[in-house]
């Protein structure tokens, strides 16, 4: 009976302890990994119209958490001459900003590490074909398109004397401008190139030479060593793939989409 009762015993501490391991709380999530960036998109509203953003940074931004380990990103909208303090005082882990060279080297000498997407962002304007504006000066009093977020929003009303019509997203903008609602949009050179290739946009194809560059890079500690190394790792990998070509072909076409189902009147002649 003792030697019963011993094994009956030991089976029934190995079911508890198992029955312990089952209803035991499971192990707590990793942190999210705060991203700070030019802009936030706001989140979805149910009902609310699909929209694809100006910039792929927060797409960026996820696959960077997701290589740390971090199980999602907190996104908060940040200035590039806050990074140093931002980061030192956590407020943000890695920052992921469109930098003029300028401001890059300003950041490298603050200690910061600087590791290229390899987008850049450059503003470009496209019109109707039969467009009489020839130059960025010539918008001038004329209504210019751009969505929220974009980095040209308040540069071509103060730079050009253009009147600015911010829409929601380049979807928006850009159905403004089929529509007859604009003289002209702007955007990232990068998207609107790819967009003019659409036969539906012959119509749009006239344009203004690009203006100055601003490369997307992330900006993190160089005493972050784990971070800066994954950095360089995961933009090898997209340089390896040709990663952003492909995301912005993925991101015009979804553009192109939104503005074909709103569209709901002829493209004024």
């Amino acid at each position: 009976m003792k030697r019963m009762f011993s094994v009956f015993g030991c089976a029934a501490l190995v079911l508890a302890s198992v029955g312990l391991l089952w209803t035991s709380e499971p192990e707590a999530q990793a942190t999210p990994l705060a991203v700070g960036l030019n802009y936030v998109v706001p989140p979805f509203v149910p009902g609310a119209k699909p929209r694809t953003p100006e910039s792929p940074d927060e797409t960026l931004a996820a696959q960077l958490a997701e290589k740390l380990g971090a199980k999602e990103v907190d996104a908060r909208r940040i200035s590039a001459g806050s990074v140093p303090a931002d980061i030192a005082k956590g407020e943000v882990d890695i920052a992921l900003l469109p930098l003029s060279s300028g401001r890059q080297q300003a950041l490298s000498d603050a200690g910061m590490a600087i590791v290229p997407t390899g987008y850049v962002a450059r503003p470009m304007a496209i019109m109707r074909s039969d467009t009489d504006i020839k130059s960025w000066e010539q918008l001038k009093g004329r209504t210019v398109c751009l969505s929220e977020g974009g980095l040209y929003t308040g540069h071509i009303a103060s730079q050009y004397g253009a009147v600015e019509l911010v829409k929601r997203a380049p979807a928006d903008s850009l159905l403004a401008l089929r529509t007859g609602g604009c003289d002209a949009a702007v955007h990232d050179a990068y998207m609107l190139n790819t967009l003019l290739a659409y036969p539906e946009w012959k119509k749009f194809s006239a344009t203004l030479p690009p203006g100055p560059k601003r490369d997307l890079v992330f900006v993190a500690s160089r005493d972050n060593a784990k971070a800066v190394a994954a950095l360089h790792s995961l933009t090898r990998g997209w340089r390896g793939k040709h990663y952003l070509d492909e995301l912005n072909e993925t991101r015009v076409r979804d553009i192109a989409f939104e503005v074909y189902l709103d569209q709901e009147v002829p493209d004024c002649h």
